[in-house]
């Protein structure tokens, strides 16, 4: 894991767009499966690393741990145009440790509906209609 990126929006449906679109159009990996993170805190964290006041505040926040450098990820979200806002926290930001700290004990942004099932493999797909 080498940066974060915390995404803030107006709604979930955004949110889940703009996480989409980091893997999709952006090629960023994820090293875990994104958190979702109070909005009060997201905004604290944007005031932290831009050091700049807040202009309007979000509803809907999440932050997921990346396997690209900070570097990288500025660069390839530079292409992109997510509908949300994304802040991508390095090891250099204050905020980034007490965010690694915290980021086990958040629950999942998403939670499943069903487990992910393992597809039936190729050959027996294969036989079954032969």
């Amino acid at each position: 894991m080498n940066s974060l990126a915390v995404i803030r929006a107006n709604d979930n449906s955004k949110l889940k767009t703009a996480l989409f679109d980091l893997v999709k159009y952006g090629h960023m990996s994820y090293a875990s499966v994104p958190k979702k993170l109070e909005p009060g805190f997201a905004d604290n964290i944007l005031v932290n690393v831009m050091r700049t006041p807040l202009k309007s505040r979000c509803t809907a926040a999440a932050v997921v741990p990346l396997m690209d450098s900070a570097c990288a990820a500025i660069h390839r979200l530079r292409r992109i145009h997510p509908p949300a806002h994304v802040i991508i926290v390095s090891p250099r930001h204050e905020i980034y440790h007490e965010l690694i700290d915290y980021i086990e004990m958040l629950p999942e942004a998403f939670t499943r509906k069903r487990p992910i099932q393992k597809r039936a493999s190729y050959s027996f797909i294969q036989s079954r209609y032969v």
